[in-house]
């Protein structure tokens, strides 16, 4: 009988150590994971953050060549000069409805 426990003790102990070993590894891999999307998410902010320039300088560039004349750009460039006066009309009427 008491070598009977001892046996299912050292298989048990073997068990509780090979599930130690398991999490350790998990663990490990967790951490690796974690400092990997980590990483991922600077790099799409970063991207993200670069893009948006990109797009901005496309805008500006755009509007570069639609004020040089080019006609494939006179339409943006209506456009745009229509957002400002736009814009600048909101400007006004808020300022009046402000009594200013």
């Amino acid at each position: 009988m008491l070598s009977e426990l001892e046996n299912n003790f050292s298989v048990l102990e073997k068990k509780i150590l090979g599930l130690y070993k398991k999490y350790k590894n998990l663990s490990e891999k967790h951490a690796e994971l974690s400092d990997e999307l980590q990483k991922l998410k600077e790099d799409h902010a970063e991207e993200k953050r670069r893009n948006q320039i990109l797009v901005e300088e496309n805008k500006e560039l755009k509007l570069y060549s639609a004020i040089s004349g080019n006609a494939e750009h006179n339409r943006l460039m209506k456009n745009h000069i229509n957002r400002l006066v736009k814009e600048i009309d909101m400007c006004v009427s808020e300022l009046q409805n402000s009594g200013l």
